[in-house]
């Protein structure tokens, strides 16, 4: 018997805002970044809206799929475009640029740093000697970062790994193993921090206030190669008119574990997942999580797909 399932109405409930962007102490502050949830909100209903026209047009699921993929790209262009509108980066860092935006993953991965990251304390100073950024305020950022580079270095522990990289192996329905990110510590962190200081230099722009001290610990994306098969098999799951609610969860992991686009990513996945869980699963489609981009990055499988070791 063929399920009847009402598309659900999108509102920015859907989208608890990430820890990550709130970097700031302030109450007043933190609530302009949370209104970023009414644009979502707008741009998922749009999504799911032109899902369903494009998904009415034919059910074969090769066509299915390559509707999710046109959606897909919008929201990229739809994320690059308020980009253009903003005047710069929350707190401190590298110097804004709209176009990383657009600009896909390809011969260089992105490595994102977990742990005590100074520059997300509103006020820190910079520390030439030590190169971090020191004092401050806590804000929502920095803790989630703190607890998560516990949740790392607790997984390299639990998985018994000795040396300093980590490799997350992601399970598809069909039973293969494909390498997802990296965690990585010690040594070969270190060598991230000296690469991704060479370039941002070779950018053009200032690293010499690069976080690069302390203790080290990073996520790194697949190669480009394995991202394009984790996103492809998650447009697969959710084409398929039988999508499950285990199901919609894998596919929202494999999302998270093949970003495609150097900036950006962690937005234009939140709203297409959303869009296309209201128009699949309707009221069925499960809650997003305010750290679904460090759940996805940081924990297992397993883990990921179920428990939830931070609440907005």
């Amino acid at each position: 018997m063929k399920r009847t399932i009402v598309a659900a109405l999108i509102t920015r409930a859907h989208f608890p805002t990430s820890p990550l962007a709130l970097r700031f102490a302030d109450p007043g502050k933190q609530a302009q970044v949370r209104a970023f949830a009414d644009r979502q909100a707008d741009a998922a209903t749009t999504a799911r809206d032109r899902l369903a026209g494009l998904w009415a047009v034919s059910a074969s699921h090769s066509d299915r799929m390559a509707a999710l993929s046109t959606v897909y790209a919008e929201l990229v262009n739809w994320r690059y475009q308020l980009a253009t509108e903003a005047t710069g980066r929350l707190g401190q860092g590298i110097a804004y640029s709209p176009e990383r935006f657009r600009t896909p993953i390809a011969r260089n991965i992105n490595y994102d740093r977990l742990g005590r990251v100074g520059r997300l304390r509103e006020g820190a100073e910079w520390d030439a000697r030590s190169r971090t950024y020191k004092g401050g305020v806590s804000t929502p950022a920095y803790e989630a970062m703190v607890l998560y580079g516990r949740a790392a270095k607790a997984r390299f522990e639990a998985e018994g790994i000795d040396g300093d990289v980590l490799q997350t192996w992601v399970t598809l329905p069909d039973g293969r193993k494909i390498p997802g990110n990296r965690i990585v510590r010690g040594g070969t962190a270190r060598a991230v921090a000296r690469e991704l200081n060479a370039r941002v230099s070779a950018r053009g722009l200032d690293a010499s206030r690069m976080e690069t001290g302390g203790e080290l610990i990073y996520t790194a994306t697949p190669s480009p190669q394995d991202t394009a098969t984790l996103h492809a098999a998650a447009l697969s799951l959710l084409a398929d008119p039988g999508l499950t609610v285990q199901t919609y969860l894998t596919a929202r992991y494999l999302l998270f574990q093949s970003p495609q686009t150097k900036k950006g990513s962690d937005a234009v996945n939140r709203t297409f997942i959303v869009a296309v869980g209201a128009l699949a699963l309707g009221t069925q489609a499960p809650i997003l999580p305010a750290d679904i981009d460090l759940r996805c990055y940081v924990l297992s499988q397993t883990a990921a797909t179920r428990g939830c070791p931070y609440q907005s």
